[in-house]
């Protein structure tokens, strides 16, 4: 009876190369936070805030705000695509699922709160509502990015807080400020450092 022939060394070093490449892509960092993208999405807050603001409180001033969320959401979809296929990042990767695990939620209870804000005529709190949840997120999932996108995070839930805390007359210039300045000037640096 023969014994059993041993595995050849071929075989021991897929395994270690597969080994090493999980290893890898759990203690990788999701790197297609695309910085152009976040230019054109804070550009689109800087349209939508005067639109906003020249519709008053009620119904229209959600409406711009939703329809620029919704725009910047597409927005943000195809410049991460594009990003990614650029530099070859697959977007099912387990950093790219953490990095969504992460920031979602908070887009979630953004919208949970939106709904039981608008029905209880308490719209004046949106405004830092949405800074300080996005914010949120932003600080959560940039943990698994590119070291300047967790800042960004922190400055939106400063705005947040500003905006909770101050006069509600504050809030869609608030929302300008950080939809649209901080998208602007972070979507920049990290288009300079991170490449797009």
């Amino acid at each position: 009876m023969s014994s059993p022939s041993p595995s050849p060394l071929s075989d021991h070093a897929l395994e270690s190369v597969r080994v090493i490449r999980d290893a890898m892509e759990r203690a990788g960092s999701f790197t297609a936070v695309p910085g152009a993208g976040m230019v054109v999405i804070g550009v689109t807050a800087l349209v939508a805030a005067p639109i906003a603001a020249a519709a008053g409180t009620g119904s229209g001033w959600l409406a711009t705000w939703i329809a620029d969320g919704v725009l910047a959401a597409a927005i943000a979809a195809g410049a991460i695509g594009l990003k990614a296929k650029r530099l070859a990042l697959p977007l099912n990767s387990g950093p790219a699922r953490r990095f969504w695990l992460a920031f979602l939620p908070s887009l979630v209870a953004g919208a949970i709160l939106t709904t039981a804000l608008v029905a209880q005529g308490l719209g004046s709190f949106l405004p830092g509502t949405w800074l300080l949840l996005y914010g949120t997120g932003v600080t959560g999932a940039g943990a698994l990015s590119v070291r300047i996108v967790p800042l960004m995070g922190f400055a939106f839930m400063g705005l947040g807080a500003a905006a909770l805390l101050t006069a509600p007359a504050y809030g869609n210039a608030l929302m300008a400020a950080g939809f649209g300045g901080l998208h602007v000037v972070f979507g920049l640096l990290i288009a300079r450092r991170y490449g797009g």
